[in-house]
């Protein structure tokens, strides 16, 4: 698949264009001073195995909202995962490819998502303008191993005190930027555009990116996800044989947190 163009006139940056037909309200007359302008869309690219084994790839419109450009921004380009054959760099992965998770097995890529990261770009959400810079030995020994950046919407795995007795399990996926304390996380604006990367596998697992673990796609619970109907059918249409959510799996591990007093708190 060809890398997205790095150009202020890029695909991946929000603009001011028409919905696709599943978002769009019935035309009714409304007073120009009551309208409101079309809802900002990203260009996104997919790449995604089909169940007969066929790849279905090529760019789409969504709507620039957290829950559709969450599978999207979890990596950074350039970001190295472990596969069975060593380190690839994520925008080099393919659906079909097989990673090698923190437990040791063998899972393949089902789906590969790209978009941009625009700073300055007017009307997006602040999540969608920074990257996350995780440095060395940040997180723990050789956690990471070398200075790391993450998309916006990493989901890191942690082990800390304090977890157990919220969710019951000693470790739990935290947002990556949750962590930022000006040192060794530190949020920041990309120069130019910026790519960023999913993964999506059969089941939530987790990647290993430098010595860190880090959450596949996963949407989380059913009941908490916060789209629903024609918007909702429009994400699922990104994923090539998952009919709702539950075809995503259970969710692995619990998710946290970090509120502003340092303490867990749930998501």
């Amino acid at each position: 698949m060809r890398d997205l163009p790095a150009s202020l006139d890029v695909p991946g940056r929000p603009a001011a264009v028409p919905p696709p037909a599943a978002l769009r309200m019935r035309a009714e007359p409304v007073p120009a001073a009551s309208r409101r302008p079309a809802p900002l869309m990203r260009r996104v690219e997919i790449a995604a195995l089909r169940p007969d084994g066929s790849v279905d790839s090529g760019p789409r419109l969504l709507p620039a909202l957290l829950p559709f450009e969450e599978p999207f921004a979890a990596f950074a380009r350039g970001t190295v995962l472990a596969t069975e054959h060593g380190p690839v760099a994520v925008e080099d992965l393919r659906p079909g490819q097989r990673l090698r998770t923190a437990s040791g097995a063998l899972r393949p890529i089902l789906w590969w998502g790209a978009t941009l990261i625009v700073p300055g770009a007017p009307g997006q959400s602040p999540e969608m303008t920074r990257l996350v810079r995780i440095a060395a030995g940040a997180l723990g020994l050789a956690r990471p191993e070398h200075d790391l950046v993450l998309g916006p919407l990493a989901r890191v795995v942690l082990r800390r005190p304090g977890i157990r007795e919220i969710t019951g399990c000693p470790e739990a996926t935290v947002p990556a930027i949750d962590l930022a304390d000006g040192e060794g996380v530190i949020a920041i604006a990309p120069p130019a555009p910026a790519q960023v990367f999913g993964l999506c596998l059969a089941g939530p697992e987790r990647l290993l990116a430098d010595g860190i673990e880090i959450e596949s796609y996963h949407p989380g619970p059913p009941a908490a996800f916060p789209l629903r109907g024609e918007a909702l059918d429009l994400l699922l249409a990104c994923f090539p044989g998952r009919a709702d959510l539950a075809a995503f799996g259970p969710p692995a591990l619990p998710r946290l947190r970090l509120g502003s007093t340092g303490l867990f708190e749930a998501a």
